[in-house]
């Protein structure tokens, strides 16, 4: 036992070091007093490069994991290997059973689609309780050929939202992928959100953080309770139900029931932008970020009234 503690120890150290020689900040607080009791959840996390679905070789890890102790019609296009299709009402209804069923939910409809959306107030902040899944591309140009459902699978929006690259997901153009996009970026920013709502900050984010008991527990707290892997759910004691949605990059969808990463928008050089998330098994929260062309899930978050 001790021996296989110590190869996976290893293991993940390997992981640590191939990061760094890519420029990555990948570097664990604490590495040596925890590793032995989240090692086999850690190395899950380590750079992103282990996936239910396997290595996304298209992405540098850029995962920085901190604690604080440091309108419905299917519209598909294969060709594009971008599916356009945004569920129905009724669909969105049939997934809210992931919901806490103790937490009272506002509800809100997007004008632009009409799909519905039910929504939580944590502390001073009002969160939709579920991912976005807006997809008219005819309505929102930058959104051709860069969000996608997971597998290309309907069902998978209608649960799980959409997956948006970074640009998309702040509707900017393309070009920012590559490019700084300080000077087009408002705030709030409202993105591919609805009218009023937003994608979020990383300063608004450490304010859920706070109002939930930090980022040490955030993960249990906000993780649903049913949906994650290997018994990986959270208690979801706010109601903010984030579902392992998983994500997408370089043609290749990973870590569905794993892990949910949402775009924030602050960017780390030109070609990367910060995200924050969870992983099943982990009791904290992450904070890091990505490329820009990887495409994760949005959450809004409403405007300041």
């Amino acid at each position: 036992m001790v021996k296989n503690y110590i190869s996976l120890c290893n293991q993940w150290r390997m992981k640590m070091s191939f990061c760094q020689k890519c420029g990555n900040e990948c570097g664990v607080i604490g590495f040596f007093s925890w590793c032995l009791i989240f090692i086999a959840s850690m190395l899950l996390v380590a750079c992103d490069s282990d996936s239910s679905s396997g290595t996304d070789s298209g992405e540098l890890s850029s995962s920085s994991v901190i604690s604080s102790s440091s309108g419905a019609k299917e519209n598909t296009s294969s060709s594009s290997f971008n599916s356009l299709s945004s569920s129905s009402n009724t669909e969105v209804k049939v997934a809210w059973d992931y919901l806490n069923p103790n937490i009272t939910y506002g509800e809100i409809t997007d004008d632009r689609d009409g799909q519905v959306y039910k929504t939580v107030v944590i502390g001073t902040q009002t969160w939709m309780a579920q991912n976005l899944n807006y997809a008219d591309s005819a309505a929102m140009t930058n959104l051709n050929g860069n969000s996608w459902c997971y597998n290309n699978n309907a069902d998978s929006c209608a649960k799980y939202g959409r997956l948006y690259t970074w640009t998309t997901a702040m509707n900017i153009a393309g070009s920012y992928k590559s490019a700084s996009a300080s000077a087009v970026i408002s705030s709030p920013h409202q993105g591919v959100c609805p009218a009023e709502w937003h994608i979020p900050t990383d300063e608004e984010r450490t304010i859920l953080e706070n109002a939930v008991g930090g980022l040490d527990s955030v993960g249990t707290m906000l993780k649903s309770t049913s949906g994650w892997a290997n018994e990986g759910n959270g208690s979801d004691t706010y109601g903010l139900s984030v579902l392992p949605a998983g994500y997408y990059s370089v043609g290749v969808f990973y870590r569905i029931k794993d892990e949910a990463k949402f775009w924030s928008t602050g960017e780390y050089g030109t070609t990367r932008a910060h995200y924050w998330g969870f992983v099943h098994n982990v009791a904290f929260g992450l904070v890091g970020y990505n490329f820009k062309h990887t495409a994760y899930p949005v959450r809004c978050l409403k405007d300041s009234e």
